[in-house]
C-alpha cells in the first residue's frame, strides 16, 4: 500500500548535535545562578545540573512519561538557591541554559533539497523527544524548513516520550491518518524503529556501522539515502 506520510525523528535525525548536557559551556547560565544568589563553583552548578537531570531521566526510564524544562529547571533551581524560585527565574535559567545547549546542534547541509525532493510525493511530519515545545519548531523556523511540515509532534506537549506508544498515535490523529499510511525515519534503535513497527508503522534506521539488528533494507547510511530507498522499497508510495 502506498505510504503517503513520512514521520521523522528530528535530533541526530534531521540534525546532528551533542547530547550533553555540560560540555557546550554554560557560562550564561552560571552566571545567572550567582546573580540569583547561588554560591555554586562553576564545576558544582554542573555537577548539580547533571544529578537534577539524571534524577528526572531515571523517573522517565520507567514508564516513558515526559518532563519538561521547567520542571527540572525549578527542581535544580530550588536546591542551588535553597528556596523556592520564581516563575521568572525559572523561565530565564531555562532561556539561558537552552540557548548554550543549542551550540552543540549542526544543521545538515544538503536538507532543504532533500525534504523539497521527499515532499514532492509524501506529506512529511517530525515526531521528536524534546523537554521543551518550543525548541524543534525554533530550530526548524531558523533552517527555514518549518513550513516544510504539516505537523511537529514533541513528547513533551503530549506528555510521553518515543518508544510510547501514545506519542505515535497522537501524531498519526494529528496528521488524521492510519499507521498504514505512514512510515518512520529515525536514527535510534527502540524510538526510532522497533516502537513505530510495534504501532503498525514501518521504520527506516539510520544505521551506518550497522549497530542494529533491523533487516539490511530498512538500513539507511545515511538519511540522504531515503529518497532511493523509498522509490525501491515495497514502502515507498
Amino acid at each position: 500500500m502506498p505510504r503517503t506520510h513520512i514521520l521523522f525523528d528530528f535530533f541526530g535525525t534531521l540534525v546532528e548535535y551533542s547530547p550533553s548536557r555540560t560540555e557546550q559551556g554554560y557560562g550564561s547560565s552560571y552566571a545567572l545562578l550567582r546573580e540569583l544568589g547561588a554560591a555554586l563553583s562553576y564545576e558544582e552548578f554542573l555537577d548539580g545540573w547533571s544529578r537534577t537531570s539524571a534524577a528526572f531521566d531515571k523517573r522517565s526510564d520507567i514508564d516513558d512519561s515526559e518532563f519538561s524544562m521547567t520542571e527540572c529547571g525549578a527542581a535544580f533551581l530550588a536546591e542551588a538557591l535553597g528556596r523556592a524560585p520564581r516563575d521568572g527565574e525559572v523561565a530565564e535559567f531555562v532561556a539561558r541554559y537552552l540557548a548554550e545547549w543549542n551550540t552543540g546542534v549542526r544543521y545538515l547541509p544538503g536538507l532543504a533539497e532533500l525534504l523539497d525532493e521527499l515532499a514532492a510525493r509524501h506529506r512529511l511530519a517530525v515526531v521528536t523527544n524534546t523537554h521543551q515545545p518550543s525548541l524543534v519548531p525554533g530550530h526548524l523556523a531558523q533552517m527555514g524548513l518549518l513550513e516544510a511540515f504539516d505537523a511537529v509532534v514533541t513528547s513533551v506537549e503530549v506528555g510521553w516520550r518515543k518508544p510510547h506508544p501514545r506519542i505515535y498515535a497522537a501524531a498519526l490523529d494529528t496528521l488524521g491518518i492510519e499507521a498504514s499510511s505512514a512510515v518512520f525515519v529515525g536514527d535510534t534503535y527502540e524510538p526510532d524503529f522497533a516502537g513505530p513497527e510495534r504501532h503498525g508503522i514501518p521504520a527506516y534506521l539510520i544505521d551506518p556501522d550497522r549497530q542494529a539488528a533491523v533487516p539490511d533494507e530498512r538500513r539507511l547510511a545515511s538519511l540522504f539515502d531515503l529518497p532511493e530507498r523509498l522509490r525501491s522499497g515495497v514502502y515507498g508510495g
